[in-house]
């Protein structure tokens, strides 16, 4: 007969909900460390995805992730002509926010260097890459944006041609893919009124010049558009095979107006930047959600093992070894643990794919967990114990 058994049935409704709230208290304890996983794939995805060896930034930046980088787009050729570079490519990236059906819609926006980059890298999970140069998206699934729909940004409206999955940004925004022009075009989109009002005031400051005044066929410049194409907040390069990262990084560190960093660089940036303190904050929440769970499993064995002081008494007056006492408490705590600890796998796996973030749970977070609540479970057995211990046989007798 076993006396953990036996009196975990005598016990049942109260050990029952208590198993539960522990699992339940477990599974956001694994749901914490999945968002941090989570949030660390998004952030580096497009790193890790575009097949970038070196990052070209505007100087003395961080980056187009970290912070605002502008380069201009001439620097695509000077790259291209640096000896062991295979390909240069520019890069956009900005985020956006429009309203569809009444609630907010935040796509962050890359541009693609079309014709050399099409989107073939994605994964697609419906239609196809895009195929011309204007007016056609690939989209995260995310963005519930169906094939085929159609979504005005700017002045232009855009075409869902394909979609792909688990493409988030760090900020959790679904992402949408559109050529370079596209994307320069959505992030300077200007209303109409705004460059009428801007040409009137050139025009306005030009009549005060005294250039204008000596020849006033002048004036009729500051009705002219600007001529000065938009900047891009990068440019990724890709080496030759076995050309070596740092050689290549050394010679355009040379140019003065731009800082370069290696893939490795580019991603040790980031986590180290926004990343940091959502690890941080994360990670004190689940040490917190890990003491109250031990807090509560310790409690729960103390209140059982008040509950059965007598019985305890008798056991110890009959003789019984201690071993007997300490088996059957060890025994309900690794139960109440392990049952826990099931539950909140179980549910975990049907909840966490609902989450509006990504929750990327590992085996190797299983496990870990699994270590952790196995402790606990020892630990928490230690307060009931201490009490079984202090019981005298005489109180069988009161």
């Amino acid at each position: 007969m076993n006396l953990a058994i036996k009196d975990i049935r005598h016990n049942l409704g109260r050990f029952a909900l208590t198993t539960v709230g522990v699992g339940l208290l477990l599974m956001v304890v694994m749901g914490m460390g999945g968002i941090y996983r989570g949030v660390i794939e998004d952030a580096v995805l497009l790193i890790d995805r575009v097949d970038a060896d070196l990052w070209i930034v505007q100087r003395g930046t961080r980056g187009p992730f970290a912070e605002v980088s502008r380069v201009n787009q001439n620097l695509v050729h000077r790259a291209q002509a640096v000896p062991g570079v295979a390909t240069a490519r520019e890069f956009v990236y900005h985020t956006i926010q429009r309203e569809r059906d009444g609630q907010p819609l935040r796509i962050a926006v890359m541009g693609l260097d079309w014709p050399n980059d099409k989107g073939g890298w994605l994964p697609l999970s419906a239609g196809r890459a895009l195929e011309n140069n204007h007016f056609e998206m690939v989209a995260d699934e995310s963005l519930r944006l169906p094939l085929g729909h159609r979504i005005k940004l700017g002045k232009e409206t855009y075409t869902v041609v394909g979609l792909t999955r688990n493409f988030i940004s760090s900020n959790g925004d679904g992402m949408a893919f559109v050529t370079v022009a596209d994307a320069l075009a959505i992030q300077f989109d200007v209303p109409g009124e705004a460059t009428r009002l801007e040409r009137a005031a050139r025009e306005s400051r030009a009549e005060t010049f005294e250039a204008v005044l000596q020849s006033p066929t002048m004036i009729d410049n500051a009705q002219r558009p600007a001529i000065a194409r938009p900047q891009v907040g990068a440019v990724m390069v890709q080496l030759q095979p076995g050309v070596a990262p740092n050689e290549v990084a050394k010679i355009v560190e040379g140019w003065g107006d731009v800082t370069v960093y290696t893939a490795d660089g580019q991603r040790e940036l980031l986590l180290k930047g926004t990343v940091d303190k959502i690890k941080r904050q994360i990670g004190l929440f689940r040490i917190l959600l890990t003491i109250i769970a031990a807090i509560i499993m310790a409690l729960i064995l103390y209140t059982l093992t008040l509950d059965k002081i007598h019985s305890i008494a008798l056991l110890k007056l009959i003789g019984a070894p201690n071993t007997v006492i300490l088996g059957m408490i060890l025994q309900q705590a690794l139960l109440l643990g392990g049952i826990g600890f099931g539950i909140a796998y179980v549910l975990g796996q049907r909840i966490f794919p609902m989450f509006p973030r990504r929750v990327l749970i590992t085996d190797e977070d299983v496990l870990q967990l699994g270590l952790v609540v196995l402790g606990i479970s020892v630990a928490a057995s230690l307060l009931g114990i201490w009490k079984a211990m202090k019981v005298s046989p005489n109180e069988a007798l009161s």
